[in-house]
């Protein structure tokens, strides 16, 4: 069965909401929908949001509010997950940056990577964060399993990526470790999907609110979905919905047959 799945950083889950997020949901019907940077808790939610119709929800949320978040919406006519976590690391947890969601033919995580900030002030915690996804998705396929791993990474991987890329080497989200860990990942055996699929430039799925970047098209490409070498051959199709507006970020998508 061919299964869609969606990613979008909706950069605050209730603004987001205000400008068609759940009739985004309902018109696509996606079997997962993915969403970091909510900045909500689930107790400051209505039944809305923590249960819109035909979904059910699972919520990793920061400890500081309004700060942060994941959600994964699972589609109720699709089995519930064998387990629902974080990541299981206190740092990263505690900034609700990780849901993993256990299925018998695969692994969907859901992940929102620090921004390394202005003059890299949090890249060492960039990096840890990188090196535990790493280490957790490592583990389940070695152990057999199959791994989806998506969100907003932060990091814009090659030139193709960013509409200037000369101008950003020194800025976060493209600076040389940054780019040095996304080379570490995809050589450890794992894929960036929408790259596997488009080879084309000037696809990008998040742009800056200031000079009219989105309308320009001067944006970066930072939200992916990646998997292990071996469930790679399943996936059908890879796109970014650069229409859908309601954010700074665009959704991306997959098909896949699991």
């Amino acid at each position: 069965m061919i299964k869609t799945f969606i990613s979008w950083n909706v950069n605050g889950i209730r603004s987001c909401a205000e400008k068609g997020l759940f009739e985004f949901l309902q018109k696509e019907r996606p079997h997962f929908l993915c969403l970091q940077e909510t900045k909500a808790q689930p107790e400051q939610l209505s039944p809305a949001f923590t249960a819109p119709p035909g979904y059910r929800a699972g919520f990793a949320s920061a400890k500081r509010r309004g700060y942060s978040g994941v959600a994964i919406y699972f589609r109720e006519d699709f089995p519930a997950p064998l387990s629902l976590e974080p990541l299981g690391v206190e740092e990263f947890d505690e900034e609700g940056r990780t849901l993993i969601a256990e299925y018998p033919e695969f692994t969907l995580i859901c992940a929102y990577f620090p921004n390394s900030q202005s003059e890299g002030k949090r890249l060492d915690y960039k990096l840890r964060f990188c090196e535990a996804i790493l280490t957790r998705c490592t583990e389940i396929v070695r152990a057999g399993g199959h791994v989806i791993l998506c969100g907003d990474y932060n990091i814009a991987h090659k030139s193709i990526d960013l509409a200037h890329p000369k101008a950003n080497e020194g800025n976060p989200g493209y600076l040389p470790e940054e780019r040095a860990w996304m080379d570490k990942w995809t050589q450890s055996g794992y894929v960036d999907i929408f790259r596997s699929f488009c080879s084309e430039p000037r696809r990008y799925t998040w742009w800056s609110y200031r000079s009219n970047a989105r309308a320009n098209n001067v944006g970066w490409r930072i939200d992916y979905f990646c998997c292990d070498q071996g469930l790679f051959p399943r996936i059908k199709e890879a796109l970014i919905l650069p229409e859908i507006t309601g954010s700074d970020h665009c959704p991306v998508l997959i098909r896949a047959q699991v």
